[in-house]
């Protein structure tokens, strides 16, 4: 069991930041048979390959998803030669394997009596492991889950943006991410100085909030992290405000932008998911 994967410490640490500001906390998965390099070259071996992502790594900050460079590998070649391949990999939602399904949530389980005050049950959750060469960059993107990333091998360093900087993210990109467009965020050096630089080594952890735009940079060895996500009711809401606002701005209107935490947006929410379906069964 690993229900002690974040301590009093920690959890008093996220309590005081969440869910609107990142927290930097201390983990205890570091050794973990899972989480060794061996064990996720398995594991990459028992995925569906959609649900591994991978490319080469020295990269731009602001490039865009479509023309990330593809390393000419496979994917155990990938792992296996980590260390001087310069190359960037993504397991996603490793919690459909069963073994990483409980380790995700065996983690979690003591934060929740510290989240559920808050943003109520935690939903969707969902685990992300990440092997990276020496030194790679993955470029400034935008995610929609609360997260926790824990660093278990090498070092990074993630540069983080206010969620709220319309500038970094602007509205009609948060829209389009949500009605299915690219993560990735255009960049410009004057975003520099407006980004928090946050230094990861193993053992150390970031609690990253919804939406905040991040960079990383790895350190000069290999890197591996895992990230834990979830959902609220509220980072959904906002969400589907964002794709319903899209709607409305394809209809000529300017929309305002979703309410910030803790006010909800469960009109929008509900406006979305009705016409979402509508258009599902009309396709049917």
């Amino acid at each position: 069991m690993t229900d002690r994967t974040f301590d009093a410490a920690a959890a008093a640490s996220l309590r005081a930041a969440y869910p609107t500001a990142p927290a930097r906390l201390t983990h205890r998965l570091l050794g973990h048979p899972l989480l060794q390099l061996d064990s996720i070259a398995a594991l990459a071996r028992r995925m569906r390959p959609q649900d591994v992502e991978y490319n080469a790594a020295d990269l731009p900050i602001g490039l865009s998803q479509r023309d990330l460079p593809a390393n000419g590998l496979g994917i155990e070649e990938t792992i296996r030669s980590i260390e001087e391949n310069g190359s960037w990999m993504v397991l996603k939602m490793i919690q459909q394997d069963p073994a990483y399904r409980d380790l995700l949530h065996d983690s979690l389980a003591g934060l929740r009596p510290v989240l559920e005050p808050v943003t109520g049950p935690m939903l969707q959750l969902e685990g992300f492991l990440f092997v990276s060469s020496p030194n790679a960059v993955t470029p400034l993107h935008y995610d929609p889950e609360h997260n926790i990333l824990c660093q278990l091998r090498g070092s990074k360093t993630m540069t983080l943006f206010p969620a709220d900087d319309e500038e970094i993210s602007p509205a009609t990109f948060q829209e389009d991410y949500h009605s299915g467009g690219e993560r990735n965020l255009p960049w410009k050096d004057e975003f520099a100085s407006r980004g928090t630089p946050w230094h990861l080594a193993p053992g150390e952890a970031i609690y990253v909030p919804v939406a905040a735009p991040h960079w990383v940079k790895n350190g000069p060895e290999v890197s591996i992290s895992f990230s834990l996500t979830w959902r609220s009711h509220w980072s959904l809401h906002e969400a589907d405000a964002r794709a319903f606002n899209r709607r409305l701005r394809r209809l000529g209107l300017d929309p305002a932008p979703p309410h910030r935490f803790p006010r909800d947006n469960l009109l929008k929410s509900v406006a979305h998911r009705a016409l979402r379906k509508a258009e599902r069964m009309l396709g049917r």
